[in-house]
Order: structure tokens, then C-alpha cells, then sequence
């Protein structure tokens, strides 16, 4: 068994293997709490025009993950089946 931190994980570039596009790193997990498992990693979604226009987030789901390398994590994700999910927004100091 390896063990591997989220750290570690948020370290790795996440590339799809369908079309060896580069999807970026995981910006968070959704985890089972009873069982102590990772569902999923998340990947923020890209800015758009100076912020504004922000994409969905990318939720790949664990059972997509083909390796866990020294430097990426493999995905094998066909072309349209990506799965996104819309997290609450952050407000910052100048929307309170």
C-alpha cells in the first residue's frame, strides 16, 4: 500500500489520457466521512477575462484515475463527460 498526502496530491499535474489534454492540479477533494475514503479531486475552474466569467469547477471522480505518478495523476475522461459542480463563491472585503 502507498500512502500519499493531499498535499502531495495537490502537487500533480492531472492529465487526461482520452486526449492527453492538461487539466491542471486539484484545488480540493470530496471525501466519504464514513469511510474515510476520496471520492473525488476538483479542479478550479479557469478565470475568464481579468476574473471575470469564472468556468465551473471539474470533478473527477476516483474511479477515473488510471496512476498516481511521481509528477501527474492519469485520467481517463472521454471527450464531453465531464462532471462540473458549482461551489458557493468566496466574497471578498468588498461585497460584505
Amino acid at each position: 500500500m502507498r500512502v500519499c498526502s493531499t498535499a502531495e496530491l495537490r502537487r500533480k499535474e492531472i492529465i487526461n489520457l482520452c486526449d492527453g489534454s492538461r487539466l491542471g492540479y486539484a484545488c480540493d477533494f470530496e471525501f466519504d466521512a464514513d469511510e474515510g475514503k476520496i471520492l473525488a479531486l476538483i479542479i478550479s475552474g479557469q478565470d475568464g477575462f481579468f476574473g471575470f466569467g469564472k468556468c465551473a469547477d471539474i470533478l473527477i471522480g476516483w474511479e477515473r484515475i488510471q496512476c498516481i505518478g511521481e509528477d501527474t495523476i492519469l485520467v481517463k475522461i472521454p471527450t464531453g463527460e465531464f462532471a462540473c459542480c458549482e461551489r458557493p463563491r468566496k466574497r471578498g472585503a468588498w461585497f460584505r
